[in-house]
């Protein structure tokens, strides 16, 4: 009964974290993340009972139908929902404990090609954004959330966020709110909103009256970016 109760919780978990999905029909069909976990749960227990090269040929054949990439020897609990997948990467030491997020893209990879647990722990409750590198033996802790396109490779504290390369805490304590866990903060604008202000403090300390033409390239420049935003 213990694979067919974590698959049961992996159906669970689509419905309770995509708010796209209509229909139970949509699973067998718009969610490859599911099927690879499905077909994991089987090559996982193939290869504990030594049968590796087939355990191996199924998650090959996974790899082939949905482009994600799951080594059968790694330990995955309860819970875990892989959305959209395409290009997701998981190495043979990974550890994922219940109820992770993981967006397209995601590496959890190694950084050493000696046999010994070379690749990250991932604790309860953390999402990882898209595109994320989340690389060596490393441990993300409980209900964290690692932005988009972010490189970690350093132990990231329980309840805390992490964005960038490499990636840094911006935050530390959990939010007390139930959408939080969607909360991940767009760096680059926060960052371009920074450089913005750092502009006017230094316009307000400058008279400058040959400085109009740059002013208004300027101007342009915030303009189409606002536009883009728009769009």
């Amino acid at each position: 009964m213990g694979i067919l109760s974590d698959i049961k919780e992996d159906f669970s978990s689509i419905k309770k974290n995509d708010p796209a999905i209509k229909s139970n029909i949509e699973l067998f069909f718009n969610y490859p993340g599911l099927i690879a976990i499905i077909h994991y749960r089987i090559a996982h227990r193939l290869y504990k009972r030594k049968f590796r090269l087939l355990a191996r040929i199924v998650m090959g054949f996974t790899q082939f139908i949905t482009h994600i990439d799951i080594h059968p020897a790694c330990i995955i609990g309860k819970g875990i929902f892989i959305d959209h997948g395409i290009g997701v990467v998981i190495g043979e030491t990974a550890v994922l404990k219940d109820n992770i997020t993981i967006y397209q893209g995601v590496t959890l990879g190694g950084v050493t090609l000696e046999k010994t647990k070379r690749h990250p722990t991932i604790e309860s409750g953390v999402t990882i954004g898209a595109g994320a590198k989340i690389l060596g033996n490393i441990t993300i802790g409980e209900n964290v959330k690692i932005g988009a396109n972010s490189v970690v490779i350093r132990d990231v504290p329980p309840n805390s966020t992490a964005v960038g390369i490499p990636a840094r805490i911006i935050q530390k304590g959990r939010i007390k709110d139930s959408n939080a866990i969607n909360k991940i903060p767009d760096i680059d604008r926060q960052l371009f909103n920074y450089m913005l202000r750092r502009i006017q403090i230094l316009e307000s300390r400058i008279d400058c009256k040959d400085c109009e033409k740059e002013l208004k390239d300027l101007d342009k420049l915030y303009d189409n970016f606002i536009k883009s935003i728009k769009d």
